[in-house]
């Protein structure tokens, strides 16, 4: 084994080693010798036939075994919670609910398992990259955040520092061009931290007073300003400015009719980031200037039917689309809003048989990529509604998921406990 290679499991459990080429190097375009799905029999023993299929008339189990991944990831214990992918090198990392993190190559099949970032005791739910690559952040339900150091071009990955201020983390968001992260806890305290030369925290604010659901670095070209908005379930919406920890502004009942909508998601505009849609459990969206802090808009997406119980509404995922004047709802009743910007009204509804977890739009495209309940991905023309992928595979529900390669992959999160990796053109 040569200095430059280091040792590793691959998901089938067999010892093997990785090159330091094989990382370090940014993933290669995709060319018309496209990879090959695996076989549906390749996977079958992913399959728990306690949770999977249904019973037919006489009472017999029947189990989907369809499968149209390119390969998948099985070393979690528990369900996978969160994805995330590194900005250049062909890495994710997945967190589970085993109390594990583990980083994996996304670039061979199957792929092959780096590390485990080890320390963690509880759900791993959250992290993310820094902007650079440079460190990994992940968090879990006991509050506890590792932060890990990029070690010889990726092929390692060294404990840099760690940190537990709050019983539960909600929610990890790293700045997108500073080493910077942010959190948001059950006991809705917000907290903002430094990460080089060492970890320092910049900030801890204490406005919300029921649990921080989400948050956004906003303003993030002006370098001489440092500006994160939270929002929370006791329905108020927080602009920070994280060097003095004061409140730029605070919405709530005031600003939003008399009204405190339970804020369950937020997602800011990509092309233009003062505008950032903000969404209810019980499904309000509002349309914020996240600048100044006015309200654009405010209205609900849904009126339920007789026989839809009230949590259907709840609005789980939003993303805007870069090219046209479009944001997409999704909702638990899982259904697909597309909403025309200029008007605020539904161009299309996409519907499916379960919760909508999450939404994205590829970038710089009219593809939405989303995922549910049902156990299924889903890549979609938002110009026309027409369906353009599904991958199958999962017997759970995907709780997460990240697009790589410009949309051609994605990685999926499942609740048995298994990352699918589709490829799709």
């Amino acid at each position: 084994m040569s200095e430059e290679s280091t040792h590793i499991v691959s998901s089938n459990g067999q010892d093997d080693y990785i090159e330091a080429t094989e990382v370090a190097e940014e993933v290669a375009p995709i060319t018309d010798d496209a990879p090959e799905p695996v076989d549906d029999d390749s996977d079958a023993e992913m399959v728990d036939e306690d949770e999977a299929g249904e019973y037919d008339a006489e009472g017999n189990l029947t189990i989907d075994m369809s499968n149209n991944s390119w390969g998948y990831f099985d070393q979690h214990s528990d369900s996978i919670f969160t994805v995330f992918t590194h900005p250049t090198l062909p890495l994710a990392v997945t967190g589970g609910g085993d109390n594990t993190a583990y980083m994996w190559t996304t670039h061979k099949q199957p792929p092959q398992m780096v590390t485990e970032l080890k320390g963690h005791k509880e759900s791993v739910i959250c992290g993310g990259f820094t902007f650079d690559g440079e460190f990994a952040v992940t968090g879990d339900m006991n509050g506890k955040i590792l932060i890990h150091q990029l070690a010889k071009k990726g092929q390692q990955w060294q404990l840099f520092a760690e940190l537990e201020e709050v019983e539960e983390v909600c929610w990890i968001v790293t700045h997108p061009t500073q080493p910077v992260f942010a959190f948001g806890a059950a006991d809705g305290s917000v907290w903002v931290y430094q990460i080089t030369p060492q970890l320092e925290q910049i900030m801890s604010g204490f406005s919300h007073q029921d649990v921080c659901n989400g948050g956004r670095f906003v303003n993030v070209e002006d370098l001489d300003s440092l500006t994160l908005v939270t929002i929370s379930e006791d329905g108020s919406i927080v602009s920070w400015n994280c060097f003095t920890a004061q409140t730029n502004y605070k919405i709530g009942p005031t600003e939003l009719k008399g009204t405190s909508p339970p804020w369950v998601s937020i997602s800011l505009h990509n092309s233009q980031n003062n505008i950032m849609a903000v969404g209810s459990r019980d499904g309000q969206l509002a349309i914020v200037n996240s600048t100044n802090g006015t309200i654009l808009t405010f209205f609900k997406v849904i009126v339920l039917k007789e026989d839809q119980d009230e949590s259907e509404a709840s609005i789980e995922a939003l993303s805007w689309c870069d090219v046209q004047p479009i944001i997409t709802v999704g909702l638990v009743s899982g259904d697909v809003m597309l909403l025309d910007t200029k008007t605020w009204r539904a161009r299309r509804t996409i519907s499916v048989d379960d919760t909508i977890t999450k939404l994205q739009f590829v970038a710089n495209s009219p593809l939405l990529i989303g995922s549910s309940m049902n156990g299924k991905i889903y890549k979609w023309d938002s110009r026309t509604g027409e369906e353009l992928f599904v991958g199958v595979g999962h017997n759970m529900g995907i709780l997460d998921f990240a697009v790589i390669e410009g949309g051609k992959k994605l990685l999926t999160a499942g609740d048995e406990g298994v990352s699918l990796v589709f490829y799709n053109e």
